[in-house]
């Protein structure tokens, strides 16, 4: 029971990171500084799963729900920030620089997406999509919390 408990929870992560780059090559709607944030928590929850399906014991389960805890926190601080509960970074974020000249730097910056953090690009019953890794992700951790504390079977 405890390696399903984990593969349900490292697959949740894996289709949050679809429907990310789904939203993102598919949808069109680049991600904010915050966005990509989320995303990092969810990579190595799926690491955390792949490695604990193969070798299940406690610890790797209780990684894997610091991870989606850890993604859910960043979906609930990108949410606040959204609906204007607090201020959020005041950095923003561009690709790599290389060897650009200026006028290409320059012609760079002019065609990238203007991204914010605190606006919500979509939103379903509600919530927008930083809500709902909040939430999901909350979810995902019960799960992972459930396959750490899973009884001993013989």
């Amino acid at each position: 029971m405890q390696q399903r408990l984990i593969l349900l929870a490292a697959l949740g992560s894996a289709l949050m990171l679809a429907a990310a780059f789904g939203f993102q090559h598919i949808g069109d709607l680049a991600p904010c500084k915050l966005c990509i944030n989320q995303r990092w928590p969810h990579a190595v929850a799926v690491l955390i799963g792949l490695v604990a399906a193969l070798f299940p014991h406690r610890i790797l389960a209780l990684f894997g729900a610091a991870a989606a805890f850890t993604t859910s926190a960043i979906g609930f601080y990108h949410a606040g920030v959204e609906w204007k509960w607090w201020e959020g970074p005041t950095t923003c974020t561009s690709g790599p620089v290389g060897d650009l000249a200026v006028k290409d730097l320059l012609n760079q910056i002019l065609e990238a997406p203007m991204v914010r953090c605190d606006e919500i690009p979509w939103e379903l019953f509600g919530l927008s999509m930083a809500g709902w890794n909040g939430v999901i992700s909350l979810g995902l951790t019960l799960i992972w919390l459930a396959a750490a504390f899973q009884p001993k079977t013989r």
